[in-house]
């Protein structure tokens, strides 16, 4: 086969196959097995064909007051919108985890980025531009493709929340790094949107308990 095609199969096993079965087989409760299991490939792929320096791969360069505050300026604007979201659609979610416990906030606040954000923005972004780039020729395909897969991912949560909002999200993260080309950039900011997202309470659609049980 022609090394195009067998990319083609690459990406169609990674970003189609592999969470349809999780969404077929509602696994989504086994999610961080499948979202490491599938960074460890990714990594082993791109350790071999795309890497160069972990200088160049983390992009720590990007992480400068510059760049952080039209992210942090988003980022506000989006923590309001979401609250106004969470009140409207759910509320009585909202601030569900500040109100019932409490005591997991400081865990979150930092286990989510590097448990959950670090690798997807690894697979997502990081991964996603340097490998698939022959199938997306210009950077704003990239970012839409990265953000439909992304979305695509969060439809194993089996709710119209998670892939709705992860497709803005993930438009906003891949945006972010296709400008700046920093993992560490983009997993900052996809780990305050994160914890933002959870303390509002929309977390509760992020999570693979959630799946199966009514809204």
């Amino acid at each position: 086969m022609k090394p195009k095609i067998l990319l083609g199969i690459e990406f169609f096993l990674l970003c189609v196959v592999l969470p349809t079965i999780i969404i077929v087989f509602k696994l989504a409760p086994f999610m961080f097995f499948f979202l490491w299991s599938a960074s460890a490939v990714c990594w082993f792929i791109y350790r071999r064909y795309h890497f160069q320096d972990f200088k160049k791969l983390w992009g720590w360069d990007a992480v400068t007051w510059p760049h952080l505050w039209p992210i942090l300026t988003r980022w506000v604007v989006c923590s309001v919108l979401m609250f106004l979201f969470t009140w409207w659609y759910d509320p009585e979610r909202l601030f569900f985890i500040p109100r019932e416990r409490p005591e997991i906030i400081p865990y979150l606040l930092v286990m989510y980025p590097l448990l959950s954000a670090l690798p997807q923005e690894f697979i997502f972004c990081t991964f996603f531009f340097d490998r698939f780039a022959p199938f997306f020729k210009t950077d704003r395909a990239k970012i839409i493709a990265s953000a439909i897969v992304f979305a695509y991912a969060h439809v194993l949560f089996i709710n119209p929340v998670a892939p709705f909002v992860s497709l803005i999200g993930g438009y906003i993260f891949a945006s972010t790094f296709a400008k700046h080309r920093s993992l560490a950039l983009v997993t900052i900011e996809h780990g305050l949107y994160g914890n933002v997202l959870f303390l509002v309470g929309l977390g509760w659609y992020f999570y693979g308990g959630a799946v199966g049980m009514s809204h």
